[in-house]
């Protein structure tokens, strides 16, 4: 603690100095942003924060963390409510709809950057990324940060021993499931398994095949959306992992990322989930591995396999009764900090989240980073790798996490054999749907 004896000034020139560093803080702006990312994220992103903070003197931006995501988003609502809401919310992308539903209690982006003089360039953002965020016309309305997007990771020491090329991942779902075949043949007691259900085997998947997964566009064109996912390319897969559980080359480990641990402990030889597993992998893992795209299915798609798109989460800003113009410029200023490329590339090599500017891939690409760390460079190509279409621009479904709870109960009863996959898929789209209507009443104009 600094005092007045360790500064070796006067009582005099330290109630000065005090005074003078009160009165500095005083004439900064105080920004209010609440974030959902737990340890060590958390902490990193904290950092990212104080970097802001270190590089002026003019705004002072303090980061809370608020719990989980959907605690988070919950806390932020509630306080929208009592007029006091944070400045900025970071929000899941599943949480994508019922933000741009929420009218006067989010300021788009657009129209902060314009309101404040500030630049900011939607086409320096990776498509996937910029188009999941954006209005029908296109408008920003959230600033995209810490995205990532589903890929596979496999162990190579097990390839090794069950005779299968360790520097050749399966590119195609016939290609995994020889290789997972092998492996049982090995004694691996588990060769395969999924981190994320819904958004792994439904979502990323409807993209890859260019196929939906809800009609209008996936409800980027309107809350009257109806879910798809019991067409033939959804019954076809989730057939295929049912069979697989039933011979022992896959294993369900739970919802959402309850299984991500079952990678890095050596139990499962392959894993596909999100890309942000990287950094536990590489603290965790004492064994050979490596990445790769999701596989596809060559009898299910139309050329090459499309672009995956995005999870993670974007910035979005909140309204308030007395928040001020001066308020709302320094969130651009902090917006605008965020975006430089410099930001993004140091933010994508600390934490395993995708480069979410073009130019954050090149700067980590110019600094060495994807030869140092094979594999690094697989989910932003993955996203990159073709235009995007309607079916691979993400998902603008009202309620998204309560319609994947739901595609996660009929299909744990369809690994059970409670019921056929048919029946589980025609369950979900029936119970989703409801799920959506209620959206749709809740939130029409």
């Amino acid at each position: 603690m600094l005092t007045r004896r360790t500064l070796g000034l006067s009582t005099a020139a330290f109630a000065l100095t005090v005074s003078l560093s009160g009165a500095a803080m005083a004439q900064k702006t105080v920004i209010e942003f609440w974030h959902g990312l737990p340890q060590p994220l958390g902490g990193q992103l904290e950092q990212v924060v104080k970097g802001f903070n270190d590089s002026q003197d003019k705004v002072q931006v303090n980061a809370s963390f608020k719990g989980s995501y959907p605690e988070t988003m919950q806390a932020a609502i509630a306080a929208f409510r009592a007029g006091n809401a944070p400045h900025v919310v970071q929000m899941f992308e599943v949480g994508t709809a019922t933000m741009m539903a929420a009218g006067p209690a989010i300021k788009p982006v657009h129209e902060l950057m314009k309101e404040t003089g500030a630049a900011l360039d939607p086409k320096a953002y990776i498509p996937a990324v910029a188009g999941y965020y954006a209005s029908k016309d296109g408008k920003m309305m959230a600033l995209p940060f810490n995205s990532s997007t589903s890929i596979m990771f496999y162990n190579k020491d097990l390839f090794a021993k069950a005779g299968l090329d360790p520097n050749k991942a399966p590119a195609t779902w016939p290609e995994l499931i020889a290789a997972t075949k092998a492996l049982k043949a090995a004694g691996v007691a588990c060769p395969f398994t999924t981190s994320w259900p819904t958004w792994v085997q439904f979502e990323q998947l409807g993209a890859i095949h260019d196929t939906p997964f809800a009609s209008q566009a996936n409800g980027f064109g309107g809350l009257n959306a109806e879910l798809k996912i019991n067409a033939p390319l959804y019954a076809k897969h989730i057939q295929t992992l049912v069979d697989l559980q039933k011979d022992g080359q896959f294993k369900y480990g739970g919802r959402d990322n309850k299984p991500d641990g079952l990678f890095p402990s050596g139990e499962c030889a392959i894993i596909q989930g999100s890309s942000g597993l990287r950094s536990r992998i590489v603290k965790e893992a004492t064994f050979a591995w490596g990445a790769a795209p999701l596989p596809y299915w060559p009898d299910q798609i139309k050329g090459e396999p499309k672009n995956g798109i995005i999870g993670g989460a974007a910035f979005w800003v909140m309204t308030s009764p007395k928040r001020t113009p001066a308020e709302y410029k320094a969130v651009s200023e902090f917006f605008t900090y965020l975006a430089q490329p410099g930001i993004d590339a140091k933010w994508h090599m600390d934490t395993g989240y995708v480069p979410v500017t073009f130019k954050g891939v090149e700067k980590a690409k110019a600094e060495g980073f994807y030869e140092k760390n094979p594999g690094a460079d697989v989910p932003a190509a993955q996203l990159t790798r073709t235009p995007t279409t309607e079916n691979t621009m993400g998902l603008r479904l009202g309620n998204l996490p309560e319609i994947r709870n739901i595609i996660q109960e009929e299909l744990e009863k369809a690994f059970q054999g409670q019921q056929t996959v048919q029946q589980a898929l025609d369950s979900s789209v029936q119970r989703g749907n409801v799920v959506l209507r209620n959206f749709e009443r809740a939130n029409k104009n």
